[in-house]
């Protein structure tokens, strides 16, 4: 990242371009393609996700948007999605950054549980969750689901 220094902060509403480009970009990169069809949420994420009262927070070296995430509830529980680095900054930590910011979130939210579901085949993600605590707890042909109970867990995140 050189000299410029990671922020995390709440996702405005000019972000929007950003933040779908590059998500989708990242679908794309795994996939081989991406069918737009499958991603209605990221056409206004301001209104699916913040008006909404989900947290939707973006990563930023300098001017440039590196990351992205949420955070929505579901029940007593927590679910990230949309989790999302920039390839040009993956392996530099801004996505273990992201998964500590939004992990913080659900603990100050009083979640009990925070969920994760990725692809079975997405090895990186799988590690990165596990690495930041995760547990798989069930998988089947195209996912893994993960889980890391917030109740118990030590919140020792360095921002």
């Amino acid at each position: 990242m050189g000299s410029l220094a990671l922020k995390i902060r709440p996702f405005h509403p000019q972000d929007q371009s950003a933040a779908r480009q590059l998500i989708l970009e990242g679908l794309g990169g795994h996939f081989g393609y991406i069918d737009e069809t499958m991603n209605p949420d990221l056409d206004d994420i301001w209104q699916h996700y913040v008006a909404a009262g989900s947290a939707f927070v973006v990563a930023q070296v300098g001017g440039l948007l590196v990351g992205t995430g949420a955070l929505i509830r579901e029940g007593e529980n927590g679910r990230l999605v949309r989790m999302s680095v920039r390839q040009s900054h993956q392996r530099q930590g801004i996505g273990r950054k992201l998964v500590q910011h939004l992990i913080q979130k659900a603990h100050e939210q009083g979640y009990k549980r925070l969920l994760v579901e990725t692809n079975h085949d997405w090895f990186d993600a799988i590690g990165l969750y596990e690495s930041c605590g995760f547990r798989e707890y069930d998988r089947d042909a195209e996912s893994v689901y993960l889980e890391l109970t917030i109740v118990n867990c030590q919140l020792s995140i360095v921002n």
